[in-house]
C-alpha cells in the first residue's frame, strides 16, 4: 500500500515543491494550506507522515503539533517540521512537542525525501 504524506504550508509554492519531491519518491500526498485544515485532514485521513510548516497565519505549526500529539487519533503520526527559522529554541520546542525532525528552508528535495523514507522505516 502506498504511504500518504500530509503537507502543510501556507505558501502554495512550498506545498507544490514539497509535493513534487515526495511524489517522485512514490508517495501519495494530501495538501493543507493552514493548521486547522491540517488537523481536520490528519484526523480524517490518518496519513503516514505529516510535513508541517512552523510559520503560518492563525495557528502556527508548533501549536498544531501540540494539538496533533494531544489527540489520540493523531498522536502516533510522525511529524517533520519544516521552517525558514532555524533558531535552536524553536528546534528544541518542536522536539519537546513531539516532532521527529526539524528541517530548515531552503532544503534539498532529495534530503526531504530521504528523511521521509527514514522516518517511515523505508530507507
Amino acid at each position: 500500500m502506498t504511504k500518504r504524506i500530509l503537507i502543510v504550508d501556507d505558501e502554495p509554492h512550498m506545498r507544490l515543491v514539497t509535493q513534487l519531491s515526495l511524489k517522485k519518491g512514490g508517495f501519495d500526498t494530501l495538501l493543507a494550506g493552514d493548521a486547522r485544515e491540517a488537523l481536520a485532514l490528519a484526523a480524517s485521513e490518518h496519513p503516514d507522515l505529516i510535513v508541517l510548516d512552523v510559520v503560518m497565519p492563525g495557528m502556527d505549526g508548533l501549536a498544531a503539533l501540540r494539538e496533533l500529539k494531544s489527540n489520540p487519533a493523531t498522536a502516533t503520526i510522525p511529524v517533520i517540521m519544516l521552517t525558514s527559522r532555524g533558531q535552536t529554541v524553536l528546534r528544541e520546542e518542536a522536539q519537546t512537542s513531539g516532532a521527529v525532525l526539524y528541517l530548515t528552508k531552503p532544503f534539498a528535495p532529495s534530503q526531504l525525501l530521504a528523511q521521509a523514507k527514514q522516518v517511515m522505516g523505508l530507507a
